[in-house]
């Protein structure tokens, strides 16, 4: 036989099934896709006077070729078995659903910062300086967003 069968731990997409890299890659390039298909829906103009279909379609490129890059690296590297626990799962929906709801109700940086303390409950490791950067970096993006690019955020 010239190469090992997959039952023998061999080649075929089986192996690359439970290779969370492999998964991961995977799906960046699903997210890519649909981003970039979409993206036609609206002009692309030129790169001198872009539309508005022009960041997203440049966005998901990146993001595409992140995920190729992934793959093929995966492909190279020993594998990293799949693992996921629904308590982690759980975790983050409730802490994206929380901050919507807290971003709705009372205004959108309380929403941030229960996102992301609610979320850190699911890491491998718990740290209220971490939490406290991360909160401020995501408050001052959502800044940059209102002032910037005229978004209606309810920031306060």
């Amino acid at each position: 036989m010239i190469g090992k069968s997959s039952v023998e731990g061999g080649g075929g997409i089986h192996r690359h099934m439970n290779n969370q890299n492999f998964i991961k890659g995977v799906f960046i390039m699903a997210f890519a896709l649909l981003f970039g298909i979409s993206s036609f829906k609206y002009p692309i103009g030129h790169f001198s006077r872009g539309g508005p279909g022009l960041f997203p379609l440049m966005a998901s490129s990146v993001l595409f070729a992140i995920g190729v890059i992934t793959v093929i690296t995966a492909i190279f590297t020993k594998p990293v078995p799949m693992s996921h626990s629904i308590k982690n799962i759980s975790i983050i929906m409730l802490s994206l659903t929380g901050c919507a709801a807290i971003s709705g109700l009372v205004n959108m940086i309380a929403g941030i910062v229960f996102l992301v303390f609610c979320s850190s409950l699911a890491a491998t490791s718990y740290s209220t300086v971490r939490n406290v950067k991360i909160s401020a970096g995501l408050i001052a993006v959502a800044f940059g967003f209102k002032t910037f690019l005229g978004l209606n955020l309810p920031l306060l």
